[in-house]
């Protein structure tokens, strides 16, 4: 009935220790193979999951069960589906940097996300420890790791197509206030329907690159965006793209701003 909704799973951390499975992971621990019965791979290879977040809460240097050995597996033997780390706040910040003992572990598994390409996003366990801002967590996450607006990972094996690009894009003067305003795009089926729309914002002589997040000013589901008073006089190229409802973006449409 809806084929966009998204099936997936969050294993124990890990899948079997090597010294009962060559595939295994250089760890000892529980195993979801053999004490959980869960085939992790198995549901993999077969397609039957559209994402796992294997719950790797240990830390790095973890003697049964160390996070950076954990997280290259996952991404070499995992990541043929969107694969999404879950991750124990509380034990990051508590737990020190073995390269830099001065540092809790946040900055050092960051890197080590952004080192294997098949690691797409976090899972943070539990929220209200990010909300709480122990070890900083949450505000190194809005000011330095998370400071850009993203959108969501891609999932292909589900639609890959993008829907077309916004119609009649335009500027509408409303007394002190100008706003942008478009149409959706026209569409067949549920994998052409616009779900959201992105906005990006540029100063004239900027280099206009959808690629780059700083510019992403919206992500919204209205076909309408309120220029904010607070832009400095001058001329702007707003670009705005569709989204469907599995993240596929359309081709950006441009509209010259002058304020």
């Amino acid at each position: 009935m809806k084929p966009w909704v998204k099936f997936g799973v969050s294993p124990f951390g890990i899948y079997r220790n090597q010294k009962n499975d060559p595939r295994g992971s250089k760890t000892n621990g529980l195993q979801n193979y053999d004490e959980l019965y869960a085939d992790i791979l198995l549901w993999i290879d077969k397609g039957w999951l559209d994402y796992t977040v294997p719950q790797l809460y240990w830390e790095m240097g973890h003697k049964a069960a160390d996070y950076t050995e954990l997280i290259r597996w996952w991404n070499d033997h995992a990541s043929a589906r969107p694969l999404f780390i879950g991750e124990d706040v509380e034990r990051t910040v508590k737990a020190a940097d073995p390269r830099n003992p001065q540092s809790h572990q946040m900055p050092a598994k960051m890197r080590l996300h952004q080192e294997n390409p098949g690691v797409q996003g976090t899972v943070l366990w539990y929220a209200k420890v990010a909300v709480d801002n122990i070890g900083k967590y949450g505000s190194n996450l809005r000011n330095v790791y998370w400071r850009y607006p993203a959108l969501q990972p891609l999932m292909p094996h589900l639609d890959h197509k993008a829907p077309g690009k916004v119609r009649k894009v335009k500027v509408i003067n409303m007394g002190d206030q100008q706003v942008l305003m478009w149409m959706a795009p026209k569409a067949k089926q549920w994998g052409d329907e616009a779900h959201k729309y992105v906005v990006y914002c540029f100063k004239k002589g900027e280099d206009v690159n959808t690629d780059d997040p700083s510019h992403i000013v919206a992500v919204t589901s209205e076909t309408y965006y309120e220029i904010p008073y607070s832009l400095e006089p001058g001329k702007y190229i707003y670009l705005v793209t569709a989204l469907d409802r599995l993240q596929n973006e359309s081709k950006a449409v441009k509209k010259k701003v002058k304020l």
